[in-house]
């Protein structure tokens, strides 16, 4: 019950709260985005770390299977807003309770993502969820960026 009062809170201060910049180079793209959530970091911390929940609350990555545990590899489906879907396969970076998950993915040179989730404890009641990706390689100018940083504000 907790954990869907949590949900309802983020979604309604997602809409409004949510801050975004994307940085271009040419072989380097990076997405940072933002918001803070009025509940603990352990509270935010279990929502996001209960990947098997995702399907109920998370419309972009609307399934996350395996385990999140270094070096394990993930099967994540994305569904982007622009309504295009795919599975990607990252490996588990790095998984450190109440402050970060990590995942990568790709074929380094050519196109490979790196997807962290930092959370930030602003005080008791509030945590700042940092969710960002770099990509980088020959190929990002191919991200499809009009969909994926909307994406990310929708899952926040």
């Amino acid at each position: 019950m907790l954990k869907m009062a949590i949900l309802s809170t983020v979604i309604i201060v997602g809409v409004a709260g949510v801050r975004a910049d994307t940085v271009k180079k040419a072989t380097r793209i990076e997405i940072n985005t933002a918001i803070d959530l009025p509940a603990s970091i352990d509270a935010v911390w279990l929502v996001l770390a209960d990947i098997e929940s995702y399907p109920q609350w998370n419309p972009y990555h609307v399934r996350v299977d395996r385990v999140l545990q270094r070096g394990r590899k993930l099967t994540v489906d994305i569904v982007k807003p622009n309504g295009k879907s795919l599975t990607i396969r990252p490996r588990v970076l790095e998984v450190e309770e109440h402050r970060s998950l990590v995942w990568d993915g790709g074929p380094a040179g050519l196109f490979r993502g790196e997807h962290r989730f930092d959370l930030e404890p602003i005080n008791p009641g509030c945590t700042r969820l940092h969710h960002t990706e770099v990509f980088s390689g020959l190929f990002v100018s191919y991200a499809e960026l009009d969909a994926i940083e909307p994406g990310y504000k929708r899952m926040n």
